[in-house]
């Protein structure tokens, strides 16, 4: 992931991080009705009404544009299904760059540590402890000043920076993805419960918002 995250743009200018100027896009395009009337009447219950949901991508671009994450090139949609391990090889790479585009570094990995939880089946259970993310981060590290040209180790502080700025930024993957859930809902014509999806993803964001706000940046 590192390396990926080191890819620079041709002319070398980084461009704005995509994630909350796609959110936006998406909010304005928010279905307003289904025509199955199970399907409206699950919508209108267990979804945040958009005004509610405008408000909460304001809060978190407001919240984490402070983090000042660096903005990198990212896959954006690294679930396991789309890590590819070659044993013989030893080596790993990504699948499905529908989603990449230059966002910040932390949504990438926040991002990643949902995914855990799974697609078809999906178990917060198994968001990452503290101890395994304090111990994917190190080596992410060591990955990204080796990309970087970094020559100083990396320090417990950085690895607590970074474990902050990627829990928070998990709060954006779980909206950006739930909102594209409920647009997946209205159009989509794959066979795939994406309203339910929609909500889990929205509801673990609300149950995990005060928690992974709270999380103190190390000065």
């Amino acid at each position: 992931m590192a390396r990926l995250h080191a890819v620079k743009p041709e002319d070398g200018k980084i461009p704005e991080a995509s994630v909350f100027r796609t959110i936006k896009k998406w909010l304005d395009t928010l279905p307003t009705q289904f025509e199955d009337a199970a399907k409206q009447e699950k919508y209108s219950k267990q979804v945040a009404t958009h005004e509610k949901l405008r408000s909460e991508a304001a809060m978190l671009e407001r919240e984490l544009s402070k983090l000042d994450s660096p903005v990198v090139f990212c896959h954006n949609d690294i679930l396991l299904a789309n890590v590819i391990y070659d044993e013989s090889k030893s080596k790993v790479c990504f699948i499905d760059y529908e989603y990449a585009s230059y966002n910040y570094q932390a949504f990438d990995i926040g991002n990643h540590f949902d995914e855990m939880a799974g697609l078809d089946v999906v178990d917060y259970n198994l968001y990452p402890d503290k101890a395994f993310q304090l111990k994917w981060l190190r080596e992410y590290l060591i990955g990204w000043h080796e990309v970087t040209n970094n020559k100083e180790p990396v320090t417990d502080k950085e690895v607590e920076i970074l474990y902050a700025k990627a829990n928070k930024f998990a709060l954006a993957g779980h909206f950006f993805w739930g909102v594209w859930g409920l647009i997946q809902a209205h159009i989509s014509l794959i066979d795939f419960d994406y309203l339910e999806y929609a909500i889990i993803r929205l509801n673990e964001y609300f149950n995990k918002k005060d928690e992974f706000l709270a999380i103190p940046l190390p000065q």
